[in-house]
């Protein structure tokens, strides 16, 4: 339920980037906001609190973020406090970057290795996937010593294992099936 909530949240934040050609820079700022509430345990429990009320949390939006934010942000914080959404707040982050990596035509994706790879293998896998797929490919790096060699990456749904663990597994499946 609250997927599609934070759905709509950030396809009408996403509108209001479009028309004021800032959705990179709304996208920043949101971002900025979430990270600001996720580093402060304080502050995101007065935002989410029922016992705080709206007009003080909307004072806290102004002295907090007021000089940081542009007011289309700040208009869609307050509108996010007044219908008691501010719980969705990272979930609207979410599904905002993905309409703005469709914009973009981009995909992001994880690059799992046993050993961490160099900027310039990262750059050289993302130069292929982007290729393959015909989008500009981003991938995070992140090191998983138990595939023990290869690479395993994720883009959205799709897998893509060319890891020594995996191809391991199916040489021991390919042998019991010849040996029993």
């Amino acid at each position: 339920m609250i997927n599609v909530i934070a759905g709509r949240y950030a396809e009408a934040l996403f509108q209001v980037g479009e028309e004021s050609n800032s959705t990179t820079k709304l996208y920043e700022e949101l971002n900025a906001v979430v990270e600001a509430l996720q580093s402060s345990k304080e502050l995101d429990g007065a935002f989410k609190s029922p016992l705080v009320g709206k007009a003080e949390k909307k004072q806290i939006l102004e002295k907090v973020f007021g000089a940081h934010v542009s007011a289309n942000l700040n208009n869609f914080l307050k509108i996010m406090i007044d219908k008691d959404r501010m719980s969705a707040i990272n979930a609207v982050k979410k599904s905002y970057k993905e309409l703005l990596n469709e914009k973009n035509n981009v995909i992001e994706g994880i690059a799992i290795t046993a050993v961490a790879m160099s900027q310039d293998e990262l750059k050289k896998l993302e130069e292929k996937l982007s290729n393959k797929y015909n989008k500009n490919v981003t991938l995070q790096n992140k090191v998983d010593e138990s595939i023990l060699g290869g690479v395993l990456v994720r883009l959205g749904n799709e897998e893509i294992d060319g890891t020594v663990k995996t191809r391991l597994s199916n040489m021991k499946n390919q042998l019991s099936q010849v040996i029993s």
